[in-house]
């Protein structure tokens, strides 16, 4: 089997860790749940690719009522993320059946959306969609680190992510697709979405392992035997906050998600700008997608040889220059795929880096846990700056709305940096 990098060369696909063998730097299980989040990013992304001009244009809302519908896109699903890291590492290390149960929830709300017509059905079926989401995050972060030796989790952690892109590449190409060929395009597009769903799920069932062990786990004493897991309590999920270098990471990863304007919202700025036609709008995430696809393998091998913390610091400086220019007098084509270009290296050097870094701060019988409580700070900042962002837009308008937020972007960058410059937030 092999997988392709992001050059488009292929890389042979090494088996999981055994013993007398060393632990490969792309486990079989990590290109497993790759492949699985890649099927699940296809049919998210159909629908992603078309609520905003769905909700505004097809239902009239305002981008207030927008903001909130994209705030609970971004925030309800944290939530439920803790529990879902936690039930996870309880259950003796049961992550597959925690993300089965997310990614589950998350395949039957698709078609639900034929069904939602007004902001309040919207909203409960995408609260309910985020919900799965939350679920699964975590344990399948867990089990991508679990899996790996932690000198590869950048790159393993990069790998994941540019399968999962390839899916966030594929999705909106899908809806465009859909919407060109059909006579009612929306609904259609969120039928096919359905289908694709349950497809992730059925290769999370057959294809993922039942339980993933520790990459650096001592071998069982009896041979064949397994070792027994730990069972850690909610309070010492809680706890983990005391450890310096995670409080250190879930405070930033805050922080700057408050200042992080929502791909949704970046995309109705720039269709707006240029002036793009709605059915060419469900193609922007394509250059996102697209960069963060080449960049996420190499940019996760130079996490693992440098810092990963000053890497998820330079995305964010990365997506400050994608504001200004916005902001800037440079209308048209080129100023949109620059913008995308930096807005994709933007997630290559924070989404899976992040991962990795949390990674490192947490023993592996709270991996679940711990990527969950920087997760759960994140998606609840960009909740918050969702509704901020879709407030100041019906007060202000939408460009002195981004330039108040390109401010405290920069503001927050200054400060996580000084927050993250102990030495021992550098990750092995």
């Amino acid at each position: 089997m092999y997988l392709a990098d992001s050059r488009g060369a292929a890389a042979a696909v090494v088996p999981d860790s055994g013993p007398g063998r060393r632990p490969a730097a792309v486990p079989a299980t990590v290109l497993a749940l790759g492949a699985v989040s890649m099927i699940t990013d296809v049919s998210s992304e159909m629908v992603t690719a078309v609520l905003p001009l769905y909700v505004i244009t097809g239902l009239g809302l305002s981008p207030l009522g927008f903001g909130l519908l994209d705030g609970i896109n971004n925030g309800v699903g944290a939530l439920v993320r803790l529990a879902g890291g936690h039930l996870a590492d309880r259950g003796g290390r049961r992550h597959k059946a925690v993300a089965g149960l997310g990614y589950g929830l998350s395949a039957l709300c698709k078609p639900l959306l034929l069904l939602a017509h007004s902001l309040p059905a919207i909203s409960a079926v995408l609260a309910a969609d985020r919900t799965g989401k939350g679920l699964r995050t975590a344990p399948r972060d867990a089990m991508i680190s679990l899996a790996t030796a932690p000198e590869h989790r950048g790159r393993a952690f990069g790998v994941h992510r540019a399968m999962d892109t390839t899916g966030a590449l594929l999705g909106p190409l899908a809806a465009f697709a859909v919407l060109r060929a059909t006579v009612d395009g929306y609904d259609a597009v969120f039928a096919v979405s359905g289908c694709v769903a349950v497809l992730g799920v059925l290769v999370l069932v057959l294809f993922v392992p039942r339980h993933v062990t520790s990459a650096t786990a001592a071998r069982p004493t009896e041979p064949g035997r397994p070792p027994e897991p730990e069972r850690p309590t909610l309070r010492d999920a809680l706890g983990l906050l005391r450890r310096p270098r995670l409080r250190r990471l879930t405070l930033c990863a805050t922080l700057l998600g408050l200042t992080t304007v929502s791909d949704s919202f970046l995309y109705l700025l720039l269709q707006r700008d240029a002036d793009l036609p709605a059915h060419l709008f469900p193609l922007l995430p394509l250059g996102t997608a697209a960069v963060f696809l080449t960049l996420a393998v190499p940019l996760g091998v130079m996490a693992d040889r440098v810092s990963r913390r000053r890497l998820f610091l330079a995305g964010h400086g990365v997506l400050l220059v994608g504001y200004g220019l916005v902001l800037s007098p440079w209308h048209g084509i080129p100023a949109v795929i620059a913008v995308l270009v930096l807005h994709g290296a933007f997630y290559a050097a924070t989404d899976g880096v992040l991962a990795a870094a949390t990674a490192g701060a947490v023993p592996a019988q709270h991996q679940g846990a711990g990527q969950a409580l920087v997760g759960t700070g994140q998606a609840l900042a960009r909740f918050a700056c969702s509704l901020a962002f879709g407030a100041a837009w019906n007060l202000w308008g939408p460009r002195t709305a981004l330039a108040l937020t390109a401010a405290a972007l920069a503001v927050s960058a200054v400060v996580a940096a000084f927050v993250l410059r102990s030495p021992d937030e550098v990750p092995a």
